[in-house]
């Protein structure tokens, strides 16, 4: 379906992230007064074509580049929703924040190709430490990737996000809802400034709507303050729930993690990243933006109130976390580019290296259009066939689709393909394989070919690391022997 095209009075907003626990609210406040363009991993049914007041529903899966492409075209700003700490494949190998950094990447190539001149984010509090937990330095490397290819980005940082749905009020409510009595341990001192959800989808439509929003990141949160210790017991005040609370500072993160997942039935994967956050302060510097825009923000004790009046369907939410049924494989690891070096050396140094350590077993060959065959040995069976895709390779980014071979099932679409790509600063590099999806049984595989892989991009990974320390000394040797030159001169003269 083509997207309507849009006017300067009824601008066209793209809203990645679209059936999440913010982007359902998000379209119903935007709606009528601008185009959604509502973005979603699979087609969504029983809504509106786009032509009357509802949104325009686009099927798009965000590690793809070209569905990436088509989905932002004719939009004039974008709303980034994304993040990805649950499994977007049966198998995934790889950190989700690398899997983050991948689909934000994506987005803003996307963005810069199709002329988006505003993207808001929605990212997380970034407090003054240097041992940032993974999952908020992963929300502060989202917002320079978004930034990386010209748009203006609005970013508005929040802490833990009440309301029905959400997953870090949910734990909290699960486990005073739960448990009669608490072990508190150290990281629960930390201070907390949680913000209603109605508030922070208040802010992101006016960082939509008002054009003099200027570009930046601005902290947002609710009026109190309070340890997450304390949340607890607020939290039972209002449930009219009376909770024991035991201090016990000696219990590691990850028991915590580990009784916070059996107790709220929530994945590990999503658990882990939000619990190593807490043990940071999650206050805001100032709400400068808040007070610009109006929206002060709703007492804590009300939004619990809220948020219990109308809880989503248990259900929902475990289908949300499940894991895909489709036997495909997704991989991403970040690897360092050396100094001087391209996306295309990247490339080609894989495949000149790769050899080197599977000798014995596989060969590879590499023909002048960069298609390769990965033989068994001494047999001659091809074991996988690539093939450059020329249109989707661009010079900071190399596409290889796998064809064929005796290790991949082939006949489905979209093809399995294996791509490098150059992110951030030039030298950080991803090595990813998307879609692929192996022949073998999948027991057999993930014991055997996925391990094999894993171990293949760990020690490509720690070559490539190698290379970049010569490459970084070989770089400072003349810069150190005329700094001792100069030393010389002034200390002569």
């Amino acid at each position: 379906m083509d997207p309507v095209t849009p006017t300067p009075e009824r601008p066209t907003v793209v809203v990645a992230g679209a059936t999440g626990f913010i982007g359902e609210r998000l379209i119903s406040r935007l709606l009528p007064s601008v185009r959604v363009h509502a973005l979603s991993r699979r087609a969504r049914t029983g809504f509106t074509d786009g032509e009357s007041d509802g949104p325009l529903w686009i099927a798009c899966d965000l590690f793809s580049m070209r569905d990436t492409r088509s989905a932002v075209e004719g939009a004039d700003i974008a709303v980034y929703l994304v993040h990805s700490m649950l499994p977007s494949a049966r198998l995934t190998q790889g950190s989700f924040h690398d899997m983050d950094l991948i689909l934000a990447d994506n987005f803003a190539r996307a963005c810069a190709h199709a002329g988006v001149k505003k993207i808001v984010y929605l990212s997380g509090l970034v407090p003054e430490a240097e041992d940032l937990s993974a999952h908020l330095a992963s929300r502060e490397e989202v917002e320079r990737a978004l930034q990386s290819y010209g748009a203006q980005v609005v970013s508005l940082r929040a802490g833990m996000i009440v309301g029905a749905g959400g997953s870090s009020f949910r734990m909290l409510y699960k486990l005073v809802e739960r448990l009669p009595w608490m072990v508190c341990p150290a990281w629960t001192q930390s201070q907390m400034q949680p913000i209603d959800v109605e508030d922070v989808v208040e802010l992101l439509a006016r960082c939509v709507e008002q054009p003099d929003v200027s570009p930046g990141a601005y902290d947002i949160g609710g009026p109190d303050i309070y340890s997450y210790r304390n949340l607890i017991q607020e939290t039972g005040r209002v449930l009219d729930r009376e909770v024991r609370i035991m201090d016990f500072p000696y219990v590691a993160p990850s028991l915590s993690v580990l009784w916070v997942c059996l107790v709220t039935r929530t994945p590990r994967a999503l658990v882990g990243p939000l619990v190593e956050s807490l043990r940071h302060d999650m206050v805001a510097r100032d709400r400068a933006l808040q007070d610009q825009l109006d929206v002060p923000g709703t007492p804590f004790d009300v939004s619990v109130k809220r948020a219990v009046a109308s809880p989503p369907k248990e259900a929902s939410l475990l289908r949300r976390w499940r894991r895909p049924s489709v036997r495909s494989v997704r991989s991403v690891q970040r690897v360092r580019i050396p100094l001087g070096k391209d996306v295309d050396w990247l490339t080609r140094e894989y495949l000149r290296w790769l050899p080197t350590i599977a000798w014995p077993l596989v060969s590879v060959e590499v023909d002048e259009h960069l298609c390769c065959d990965f033989r068994l040995k001494w047999f001659g069976t091809r074991l996988l066939r690539l093939e450059l895709s020329n249109r989707t390779s661009v010079p900071n980014r190399v596409v290889l689709r796998i064809t064929g071979g005796w290790l991949v099932r082939v006949g489905h679409r979209p093809w399995g393909r294996l791509e490098f790509r150059s992110v951030l600063d030039g030298t950080t590099g991803l090595v990813a394989i998307h879609e692929f999806r192996p022949r073998l049984p999948w027991f057999i595989y993930k014991y055997t070919q996925a391990l094999a892989h894993a171990w293949v991009m760990k020690r490509f990974t720690a070559h490539l690391a190698r290379l970049a320390e010569q490459a970084e000394s070989l770089q400072w040797r003349p810069l150190m022997a005329q700094s001792s030159t100069g030393s010389g001169d002034g200390v002569g003269r």
